[in-house]
């Protein structure tokens, strides 16, 4: 099924962030990427800005769909599965890691304080993904695997904010994800699930 214009546009705006970066990116660069003129760019989009800014909303689209149906048997295997997905690195078409574009995130996050509408849009990013631990955690009380003394809001909280000092330190200084992983997973087994539950993910490191 061949793609609207806008889909196409929003498919170069990764390809193009990928290369060059949020600050050395051009709507030119964009163009060159999907084979459309300047002109036709702006056509839909009236700036730079404008294009970011439903870049972000598709964005926020596919990770609310992938977070939203996981895989799993039950919460706390859920809970694995979003770790797991939020800590895998985005892929090129041949499977290699793309460190680029989580770079060129990171640099649209540190727009957010003079931009607002990045802001409310990465602001989005962070509340969803909250709610949605949040909803496992207590999920996960309410089937018996979670110990009922933790607080679902306060969890969802600290995994947020780990999930996002991961992302950082993988940007900033190429720390692997495959510790920080590690590292979650046991304070996931150690710290929150009843005595005598036993998770088996075969994908979640031991």
């Amino acid at each position: 099924m061949t793609q609207e214009p806008v889909d196409d546009i929003v498919d170069a705006t990764y390809c193009a962030l990928c290369k060059h970066g949020y600050a050395e990116m051009t709507m030119q660069n964009i163009a060159d990427e999907c084979d459309k003129s300047k002109a036709a760019l702006h056509y839909h989009f009236d700036s730079k800005q404008a294009l970011l800014e439903t870049f972000l909303d598709a964005l926020l689209d596919n990770f609310e769909d992938n977070i939203a149906d996981l895989d799993g048997d039950d919460p706390v295997e859920r809970l694995f599965h979003l770790v797991e997905y939020v800590l895998t690195p985005p892929a090129d078409d041949d499977g290699t890691p793309d460190a680029e574009f989580k770079t060129a995130i990171l640099e649209l996050k540190a727009q957010a304080p003079y931009e607002s509408v990045y802001r409310k849009r990465l602001t989005a990013f962070d509340e969803y993904l909250c709610a949605r631990i949040e909803t496992l955690v207590a999920d996960g009380i309410d089937e018996g695997l979670v110990v009922a003394e933790r607080d679902p809001e306060d969890v969802a909280t600290f995994i947020k904010t780990y999930l996002t000092g991961a992302q950082t330190r993988f940007v900033a200084t190429g720390a692997p994800f495959e510790e920080s992983h590690r590292l979650l997973v046991e304070y996931i087994r150690t710290e929150l699930l009843v005595d005598g539950v036993n998770v088996d993910v075969s994908e979640v490191p031991a």
